[in-house]
This record gives C-alpha cells, structure tokens and sequence, in this order.
C-alpha cells in the first residue's frame, strides 16, 4: 500500500518462540542498538524507511511475544500483514521444531495467504564454547545451514536466512520482495 508521497508502506511481523532473538534482530536493524539483557516482549513496533530498487518502502516491523501465554492475544497483530519473519534459534533445537509444530500451523490458521520467510538467527553462538557445552549436556548440538534449508522447503518458505544478532539491511529488503 502506498501513502500519499509514493512511499510503499509493508507491514512486517516478527514470530517465533521466546528468547530467539527476535527483539535484538529487530532493534538491531530499527535502532542501530542492541539490548544488553533479555526482556521478554509482549508486543513492539519499529518503523524504518528503505530504499529498494529506486523505490521507497516504510517497513513497519512488530515484535512478537513467543511466549504461549500470549497464543490468543498474538494474532491480532496479524491482520493487514504483508511479510512474516518465523524465527528460531540455531542454538535452540526445540525453537526450531516448534516452527513446524506452532508456527507455521498458527500463520496458516490466521494469515494463510500471506507470505513468510525462516530465520535462522544466533548464528554466532555455533562456536561459542558455553552454548556448545549446555548443547552437549542436553544431547544436542547446533542446527545445520542443511537442516534449515530442508525446514524451509518442508514448510514452502521461499527465503531461508541466518544472521548473527546484528543485521544487514540484506534480510529487510527481501521482506519487500514478495
């Protein structure tokens, strides 16, 4: 949808479980900061102007809590939505099961002919030796750039990314590529 000075307006919802990331790949992007502890989100909006392609977008991103005590009141951030951004940890095998079991059910259910992308996000915590070691003592170990590749395709996303807590401007602007 465009405004009245030509700028397309997107609406862009971030979701996937607690602790993920979610908020810092946002304000990261939005803000140029990055939060220094974690603070669960009930809901958030950000709102960044981008220039792709010789065109104006004003991406409006909202954060999502993940949290399942929030599973009725998360979906009414859903209408109008333009891009979702599903999350999960590579440092957190359940977050990424969950996209299969919760996430992607949940968009269907709620948004089902919006398009959405998987985001791979701690990507910089794979070699951290106090995630590995927690990984271990659970049996686990980090996901794959294959395994999340596979979920994608599992799921029909048609964008799979993984990015550190910091982001490019690289992943915002496939959000306006449907």
């Amino acid at each position: 949808m465009a405004n009245g000075t030509g700028t397309i307006m997107l609406k862009c919802v971030v979701v996937g479980d607690g602790a993920v990331g979610k908020t810092c790949l946002l304000m990261s992007y939005a803000n140029d900061a990055f939060p220094e502890e974690y603070v669960p989100t009930v809901f958030d909006h950000y709102a960044v102007s981008v220039n792709v392609g010789g065109k104006q977008y004003l991406l409006g991103l909202y954060d999502t809590a993940g949290q399942e005590d929030y599973d009725r009141l998360r979906p009414l951030s859903y209408p109008m939505t333009d891009v979702f951004l599903i999350c999960f940890s590579v440092v957190n095998p359940a977050s990424f099961q969950n996209v299969r079991e919760e996430w992607v059910p949940e968009l269907q259910e709620y948004a089902p002919s919006v398009p959405y992308l998987l985001i791979g996000t701690q990507i910089d915590l794979r070699d951290d030796p106090k995630t590995i070691a927690k990984l271990n003592d659970l049996k686990e170990k980090p996901l794959t750039t294959e395994q999340g590749q596979k979920l994608a395709k599992e799921v029909c996303v048609s964008v799979y990314e993984m990015c550190k807590l910091e982001l490019s401007d690289t992943l915002y602007k496939k959000t306006t590529q449907k």
